[in-house]
This record gives C-alpha cells, structure tokens and sequence, in this order.
C-alpha cells in the first residue's frame, strides 16, 4: 500500500477538521522507460520515476486542491490541512475505509519492468528493417517505443478505499517516404493496457510495415477535390472524430457549463438510428481502461447514444454531487499534480450489420477517409475540422486513386444523423486526449461507416 489506511483517514480527517463535505486523497507512484530509433541508430533511452499525493476537499461549488511530492505523514497532513482551510464551514465526518474490489480486472502477464531495454530494443529494430523493406522509397524512420508503470492509491471521506497496479505499453512507427521531391508520411501505432505480452511474434514488423506502406501508397496520390459527397470512414480511425467532435461534448464540465450542444437534450434523438456510442473503461486490457477512475469510481459500460437517442453523460464526482447524478467511472487525471475532471476512456460506436465491401460498393462517388490526422473541433457547435493523412477516391462503387491535402468539415450532431450504414468490422484505436493542461491515454472505435452529405476541403485546383 502506498499510504497505510491509518495515516489515509488520518490525513482525511485533517482536511475536513476546518469544515468541507468531501474530502479524497489520490496517491501514485510511476515508473516509465522510453526509448527511440531514428535512421537505425538508438537515439535515447529514458527512465522516469515519480511519486506523490494530492488532497482535494470539496464544499458545495468549492474546490481546494493541494499536492506534495512528500508522501510522509508530517508532509501529508500539512498538505491536508492546508487544502482544507481554503473551503472553511459545513463540515463532514468521515468514514472508517472499506477496499473495494474492482469490477473489471487487467491482467498483465509479462510485467514491462522485467524485460531489458535491450530486448525493447529489438523491437524498434525489427519495425525499422521491416519499413524500410517495403521499397526504397523509404527514406527515414522513426521508431518510439514507452512503458508506464503506475501504483494507484484513491481513499475519501466517505470510506472508499481502492487500489490498482496500471502498466501500459505503446510502439509507435512513422515512416517519411521519397519519390521525385514528393514526400509522404505514414504513421501507425499499438498499444494496451498490458505488460510486454503485447508484442507476439511479428507485431513490431507488420507495425513498421503498415506505417511504411500508407507513406508510400500516399506517393502516388493526387489533390483531393473539394465539395459535399459520401464519406466512408475506414474501421477504427473513424472514431477519433466521434471522439472529438462528440464525446468532448458528453462530458459532465461541457454540459454543466452550457458549452455543450447537448446539454438539456436528453432522451432526444441526436443521431441516426444506427448510432450507439458506448464509452467503457472497463473493456479488459484495452488501452483506455481501469478498474477504477481517478477518483476510486469502479469503471463501467455508459451508453451515451441507443440508437441515436441521447441517454447520458460522463460524469466525475464532483460534476454527479451538483447534478444529482450517479458517478459514471469517468474522472480521470493525468497525475497525483492534476485534479480529477470528466473524461472519456474507451468511447466507440458498436458495431452494425453492413459489410464494408458493400459500402463502398453502394457509394457512386465519394472519399474514403482511412487514416485522420489532428482536428479542431468547438464542444458548444460540435463544429470541427479534421485532417486526412490518408485518403481515397470512390468511383462506381470502388476505391480508386489516393488523394492528398484533404479536410472533413462539418458538424458533429449533423453527421451522426447522416450515418446511413455501420458495417461489422469494428476496430479500436489509441490515442492520448489532451484537455485543460492534461493527457490520459484514450481508446476511440467503430466499423466502417458512411457518412452522407459531408463537406470535403480539398487542394484540387
């Protein structure tokens, strides 16, 4: 345990001596290594180690926040008392700690702290002979790898006691390929809520591979054209869009502060019919899972969108207490220095019916978008921009040429109600979602979709 029980209720009790309603103590302890490969030579390899504890108390709409990178008990209850001096009145006893058991477990069966850095060496070695054996086109290569180890420690005022050991791993490739003064670039990326297991036999090589190959394929592309058409969105990439230009949306801070364009919408139908997006930090070992949120919340299945009906949102304590609502599994934080706000875990569109040959065989003329790039999307509108790093042409029901320099410009609520089929290919991705200062590693899905009537900004002149 990193804090005992006794010193937790201890430092729980001194923050709420002054008054406060709630109080919770988050304490961790991470250890990480990364290490990168450029033009075959091994560039860097860092080792990371950093512990601390923060307190929160909560009194009413006010919120005191301290962290101590100190987790003794003189250093502890300091920070306690401090935090609780900001929010003075009321007042709240606390609860005599109870362990929660979790309500999904992660297993991780080859811990990353007990393989070498040689032998995560190999790994963005066999990623950048495999890239660079897909063609001479391949100019450079960047392999990178990470592993983060966390200890996790969440106790509050209420009795909560819950603890977790986190380990996650991540292989990224981007490959630059050259043909007559163009360049392109390819990117691909595997990561989990897992230990070295991850990487079986030939996974490192088909992720250089694949990065390889979009950088080439995209030489031979053309300027996209520019104007409304059907957008077909290859599996799993698609859902960072819905990610960002939805989810952001449906969480609990958006909606509380009426820069969401779905707040007050509940029980409204928002998309198509064929929409149901599930936001699930519970999925075993997928990469933007735990068995609890940073607030000591067991992580659960929500049900955003059924069936294009909007039923809820993302909620974290603090946003659930002014609400009325029930924690949801979703506040999240980035370390023991940041306070926990609502954030997404694994958010995906389940699965349809359609197969993804036959959507693009029913698209007369359209772009299929396989890869997206960064966006910009404005929670209160669901207004947003995305890049596509990797794109096609549809023609007579067929994918035709790659297209280059090409945008998605819409609407969130607009384009999913123009979601028309969702195939069964479905697909998760990851990613790291940045909001307010913070990161946290993030899952997004769904099967290949088509989207209808949507704006593509092309370079075609």
């Amino acid at each position: 345990m990193l804090i005992n029980g006794h010193l937790a209720e201890k430092a729980l009790a001194a923050a709420l001596e002054r008054g406060g309603e709630f109080a919770d103590l988050y304490a961790e302890r991470r250890a990480s290594m990364s290490l990168s490969l450029e033009d075959g030579k091994l560039e860097k390899i860092a080792r990371g180690l950093d512990a601390g504890a923060s307190i929160r108390v909560i009194r009413g709409r006010s919120i005191s926040f301290v962290s101590t990178e100190k987790t003794d008990e003189r250093s502890l209850i300091e920070a306690a008392r401090l935090a609780g001096e900001a929010v003075r009145g009321g007042g709240s006893n606390i609860a005599p700690l109870a362990a929660l058991a979790p309500a999904s477990v992660h297993t991780i069966e080859v811990p990353p702290d007990s393989v070498a850095a040689g032998e995560k060496a190999k790994l963005l070695r066999a990623a950048d002979r495999a890239a660079r054996a897909m063609g001479p086109e391949v100019v450079q290569a960047s392999i990178g790898f990470s592993d983060d180890i966390s200890h996790i420690m969440i106790a509050n005022s209420e009795g909560c006691l819950a603890q977790e050991e986190r380990a996650r791993v991540r292989l990224i490739a981007r490959v630059v390929a050259s043909r007559e003064g163009v360049l392109q670039t390819g990117y691909d990326s595997i990561g989990a809520l897992k230990g070295m297991e991850l990487f079986a036999a030939g996974s490192a090589e088909r992720l250089g591979a694949s990065a390889a190959e979009k950088a080439i394929t995209m030489l031979d592309s053309r300027p996209a054209p520019s104007g409304k058409m059907a957008v077909v969105m290859h599996r799993g990439f698609g859902g960072v869009l819905f990610h960002e230009a939805c989810g952001h949306g449906l969480e609990a801070d958006a909606v509380e502060k009426g820069a969401s364009v779905f707040a007050g919408r509940v029980g409204e139908r928002v998309a198509s019919g064929l929409v149901t997006l599930i936001d699930d930090g519970s999925i075993a070992n997928e990469w933007g899972s735990g068995s609890f949120d940073d607030e000591g919340v067991p992580t659960r299945r929500n049900i955003l969108i059924e069936k294009g009906v909007l039923k809820g949102f993302m909620f974290d304590r603090l946003r659930a207490r002014s609400a009325g609502a029930v924690p949801t599994g979703n506040g999240r934080r980035q370390s023991f220095r940041h306070p926990p706000i609502p954030r997404m875990t694994n958010t995906f569109i389940l699965a349809g019916s359609a197969v993804a040959d036959e959507i693009i065989a029913a698209t007369e003329h359209g772009f299929f978008a396989k890869t997206l790039s960064g966006g910009q999307v404005e929670p209160a509108t669901g207004d947003f921009v995305f890049g596509v790093s990797e794109g096609y042409l549809i023609e007579n029901g067929k994918v035709s040429y790659p297209l280059r320099g090409a945008t998605l410009i819409g609407n969130g609520l607009t384009a999913m109600k123009n979601v028309d089929m969702v195939a069964g290919d479905f697909e998760m991705n990851i990613g790291v979602c940045g909001k307010d200062g913070q990161g946290v590693p993030v899952g997004s899905g769904q099967g290949t979709l088509r989207i209808l009537n949507m704006t593509v900004g092309g370079t075609e002149v």
